[in-house]
């Protein structure tokens, strides 16, 4: 019984990982379309987020909504594609609303520390002067929170959110 369940937790894991790469892909045309064309949107951020998304953290000129918004948007959608698809097809659970209640809320969390993080990233490529690394610096970021995001919501999802089994049909 625990090689079976050793192996499918393989390949959920797997299959979490093969999810989360198509929600990358998503992420990251998302995340490079919205900043391109909300770059120069420089409305000044709330004072309550700028303890947070300053301009020391996120380099000169970024502690703006132009900024945090594809960030905020672009892991919005794509972790919702995951969710809705790790539910279904690999978890294969019908999971009650309130635990997309309480992924939305950890979700806020990761992206809040995502979004910090891709900041301080851009913010050190911006300080190298090399133009490939500022133009890439999006993607960078984005890609070290889907690390982030697998480590901390597989173990989330598997455990907690989704670990009641749906009823087989065949059986009822």
């Amino acid at each position: 019984m625990k090689a079976n369940n050793k192996d499918s937790t393989t390949k959920q894991f797997l299959s979490f990982l093969l999810i989360g790469g198509i929600g990358a892909v998503i992420q990251l045309a998302t995340v490079n379309i919205l900043f391109l064309m909300l770059r120069d949107w420089k409305a000044p951020l709330p004072a309550f987020m700028s303890a947070v998304f300053n301009e020391r953290a996120l380099g000169q000129g970024n502690a703006n909504w132009g900024y945090l918004i594809p960030f905020f948007a672009s892991n919005l959608l794509s972790n919702t594609y995951s969710y809705i698809h790790n539910m279904k097809g690999n978890f294969k659970t019908d999971a009650p609303a309130y635990c997309f209640a309480i992924y939305i809320l950890l979700l806020a969390v990761l992206i809040v520390v995502a979004t910090w993080l891709s900041g301080v990233i851009a913010n050190l490529f911006a300080q190298t002067g090399i133009e490939l690394l500022v133009k890439l610096a999006p993607t960078i970021g984005s890609m070290l929170a889907g690390i982030v995001y697998t480590l901390i919501l597989f173990p989330v999802e598997k455990y907690i959110l989704f670990k009641k089994r749906r009823k087989d049909k065949a059986n009822q």
